[in-house]
């Protein structure tokens, strides 16, 4: 149920041949990603639970879920881009039906994120159900 930005995702990581690659890989992803601006760096789109400082601001279209997000940390901006490419453009109704620990784990980040890490991954993906439920 991946999305195809997703699926090249997890095939470039299926390239790389350690987790050295791979959280490099992560660390690009979110040097690529643009800048939140710093109008939108405010509390109600902080995501509470995450060791560094992280905003989702939705930006839904037509129906389909989207966001754009940024972190003080680039491995967790790396996050938040492998986190767009798993829900942007899905339809509102069908994101809290991705199992994200499953297709996460398919780039082998459960494995390698410390616990606060990980901790954070799940808020930011709490507040995508959230945000998509409420709609």
């Amino acid at each position: 149920m991946a999305t195809e930005a997703f699926e090249d995702l997890a095939e470039t990581f299926g390239f790389l041949d350690d987790w050295e690659d791979r959280y490099r890989h992560v660390i690009e992803l979110g040097r690529a990603m643009p800048p939140l601006d710093d109008s939108f760096k405010v509390p109600a789109l902080k995501v509470q639970g995450c060791a560094s400082q992280v905003w989702l601001r939705p930006t839904p279209a037509d129906g389909r879920f989207d966001f754009e997000g940024d972190s003080d940390a680039m491995i967790v901006r790396g996050l938040i881009a492998v986190l767009h490419a798993l829900y942007s453009g899905v339809p509102m109704a069908e994101v809290g039906k991705i199992d994200a620990a499953a297709e996460l784990g398919r780039l082998g980040l459960n494995d390698h994120l410390s616990a606060q890490r990980s901790n954070g991954l799940r808020a930011m993906v709490d507040r995508i159900r959230a945000t998509a439920a409420s709609g």
